[in-house]
């Protein structure tokens, strides 16, 4: 039987690990600006400089684009609350310049939608800091976790926001919305990965421990959604009009990282690996 490591004994094991990750990760990043996603000159003062407010009739884009892009920057901007969930699990050497680097990358989206959405008026302003308000004074809280569920859970977390960016910009709505799509994706995917490759060497260190997370953060997944105006859920508005359907979950997102893993052909499990990984069979290909 694997002898369980306490959190603190899994933050020392896996430091080495994070250095060379995260170190990999900057030194590859790709370079991009917001502001360059931006179209500035299409952007004019509001009432209270002297201009005209915003009318419906302002807004090019589809519902649906709105909505999906809504959803997008009231998620990113929430980033304090998801910043305090993932940094307490992790306060100590690189694993804190981890979370530092991630939140500032995250950062990086809320600022480039929000500023796209008010500067093309592509949304009533009003209403989205409405909503920006309430839904951070709410916050987020995820149930107490482990430090592998923590990363387990933030691998699944990005390669589902990953999938519904790419999604948005399926959507063909103009050029400015698909690259600001595309770029969140992409670096969805590389956040995503970054968490992955830390998963992938705890399962080397701990492969019990770590399946078990890993099937307790898949039966409990949750991402992060929005309660609209009209008091349905952003869950629910995303599947009917096609950008994130949470039923499309353990093909799109479970299976590609269980294979990432190698977790159906590991065989370095011992009886409680084994029984964490027959939980999730129905994920196998």
């Amino acid at each position: 039987m694997h002898t369980l490591l306490t959190d603190r004994e899994l933050l020392e094991t896996l430091a080495v690990d994070v250095e060379v990750i995260l170190r990999t990760h900057v030194d590859t990043a790709e370079g991009w600006q917001p502001h360059d996603f931006v179209p500035w000159d299409q952007g004019r003062n509001f009432a209270f400089l002297g201009g005209d407010d915003w009318t419906p009739e302002q807004s090019e884009l589809s519902d649906t684009a709105k909505l999906a892009l809504t959803v997008s920057v009231l998620v990113a901007d929430n980033l304090p609350a998801y910043h305090r969930e993932v940094g307490k699990h992790m306060r100590s050497g690189p694993w804190w310049r981890w979370v530092g680097r991630w939140t500032a990358e995250e950062n990086r989206h809320a600022i480039m939608i929000r500023d796209y959405l008010v500067v093309t008026r592509a949304v009533d302003p009003e209403e989205l800091e409405r909503l920006r308000m309430v839904h951070m004074t709410k916050g987020f809280r995820r149930p107490a976790m482990h430090l592998l569920d923590a990363v387990a859970n933030c691998a699944f977390e990005e390669a589902a926001s990953a999938i519904r960016h790419r999604n948005i910009a399926a959507l063909g709505e103009n050029p400015q919305v698909t690259a600001i799509a595309e770029r969140i994706a992409r670096d969805d995917e590389i956040q995503s990965a970054l968490f992955a490759d830390l998963v992938a060497a705890a399962f080397d260190r701990a492969p019990d421990q770590t399946m078990r997370a890993v099937a307790d953060r898949v039966a409990d997944f949750q991402i992060p959604t929005v309660t609209l105006a009209d008091g349905r859920t952003s869950d629910e508005m995303l599947a009917e009009v096609g950008v994130y359907d949470r039923a499309q979950e353990g093909a799109l997102v479970f299976a590609p990282l269980l294979r990432r893993w190698n977790v159906f052909t590991r065989t370095d499990f011992g009886p409680e690996g084994e029984l964490a990984r027959a939980e999730l069979s129905e994920l196998r290909d």
